[in-house]
């Protein structure tokens, strides 16, 4: 399979003397400069789509970046926030890595573990963009007095914990850790269980024609879950390309995040599939960068991460719940649910951490059966994916290691809509 990611076709520029940009991979993206906050100066942006969105630039609105988070109150956070801010739960992002110097995280990132061992590193081009996106939507706390400039995540107090299992798409090492590193994902799930995390956030996954599931991420996802561990994944952006089942999304249990507007219109790339538990924003996202710069984006890597946060600020109100509680939760109290109870565009509807907070008051925390947790409270899943791309089925075995070439980068099109960035202070 392969697993293509990222925050997006992002133009990038100099960083400083010396330093020239290149562009993004497929159709560069046209962009205006925001208005100056600050006296920083910005620097490159990753390019990590295969196509990018073409649509006129924009300028930013001169109030900021906090004004142009229509996220927050789309979930209710000031809500929720009475309550907890995440304080205490750990969330785990399997990713490209993540940029703890960030002002908008510093202090909110763990150490990093690398499963991937060489690649890009902090200063180069292709270091952290991803990963450091969606720690940002996640946990981000803002800076500056009051907090009141840079990115606000769902759960400000909750910590991330990196684990890069993933390269940036424009990474030069990229293809070699195809090929070596395919076990980085199921690697990553089971080592984030063993080491704190109460979250697990999965913006990638696979949603090409070939797409099939792999016995050890499915097994990883298990274990997570009967340790107690939540698990969260995009739910694919292939809505505009066949809809192809994506994978970890489609695990048992797993809790799948699709993208809407801010109208909570779903958007056309996201994929339409049974797996969908909810819907989050996912267009037009304000993200934080390793350079200095803000962006606005697009993709289910961002639905998941908002999702994340969500559960995140649940299980710190209401520690003792199962995954499969959670799940159930942020089905029950989702908002704008579609004709019926739920499709497989938006699942049960628009996620509302407030509301599963205050639901989950009225619920007896359930012990955990380590196992049958998964067959029990999830199912088996499906025998045989219905998609005409002859895929294999549940229990099918890989074949001659294509597994290994999961995780040269993740899977999810993190396309940057109005290419406008934002120097931070």
């Amino acid at each position: 399979m392969n697993r293509d990611d990222g925050p997006g076709g992002r133009t990038e520029q100099s960083r400083g003397p010396g330093a020239a940009g290149t562009p993004a991979p497929a159709d560069r993206v046209r962009r205006a400069r925001a208005p100056r906050l600050s006296r920083r100066s910005g620097a490159l942006a990753a390019a990590l789509a295969a196509s990018l969105a073409l649509v006129p630039s924009t300028v930013a609105h001169a109030d900021g970046i906090r004004a142009q988070q229509w996220g927050l109150d789309a979930m209710h956070t000031q809500q929720a926030w009475r309550t907890t801010k995440g304080k205490g739960i750990t969330v785990a992002v399997l990713d490209t890595g993540v940029d703890a110097l960030h002002p908008d995280l510093k202090g909110n990132v763990l150490a990093e573990k690398d499963l991937v061992g060489f690649g890009a590193s902090r200063g180069d081009r292709t270091w952290a963009r991803h990963g450091t996106a969606m720690a940002g939507i996640i946990a981000g706390h803002g800076h500056g007095p009051g907090d009141a400039d840079g990115v606000m995540g769902i759960a400000p107090e909750a910590k991330i914990l990196p684990v890069r299992v993933i390269l940036e798409d424009k990474d030069p090492a990229r293809s070699k850790a195809r090929n070596t590193r395919g076990n980085a994902l199921a690697d990553g799930i089971r080592w984030a269980t063993d080491h704190g995390a109460d979250v697990i956030n999965l913006s990638l996954g696979d949603d090409s024609r070939s797409a099939h599931p792999e016995p050890a991420e499915d097994e990883a996802v298990q274990y997570a879950l009967s340790k107690g561990v939540a698990v969260v994944a995009s739910a694919g952006n292939g809505g505009e390309k066949g809809d192809h089942i994506s994978y970890p999304a489609a695990y048992p249990g797993v809790i799948a995040a699709a993208a809407v507007d801010r109208y909570g219109t779903h958007a056309s790339f996201s994929t339409r599939r049974w797996y969908a538990t909810v819907s989050a924003p996912g267009v037009d996202v304000v993200i934080a960068d390793p350079d200095d710069r803000y962006y606005e984006g697009w993709g289910t890597s961002a639905a998941s991460a908002f999702v994340s946060g969500a559960v995140a600020l649940v299980k710190a109100a209401h520690p003792g719940l199962s995954p499969a509680q959670i799940k159930q939760l942020l089905e029950d109290t989702a908002r704008n649910a579609p004709s019926g109870g739920r499709d497989d565009s938006r699942g049960f509807g628009f996620v509302d951490p407030a509301a599963a907070i205050e639901a989950a008051g009225r619920l007896k925390p359930e012990g955990l059966e380590p196992a049958e947790y998964g067959r029990k409270y999830f199912g088996t899943g499906p025998d045989a994916p219905d998609d005409d791309s002859g895929s294999a089925g549940w229990a099918a075995p890989l074949a001659g290691g294509l597994g290994l070439a999961l995780l040269g980068a993740a899977a999810f099109l993190w396309r940057v809509r109005r290419n406008a960035p934002f120097e931070r202070p």
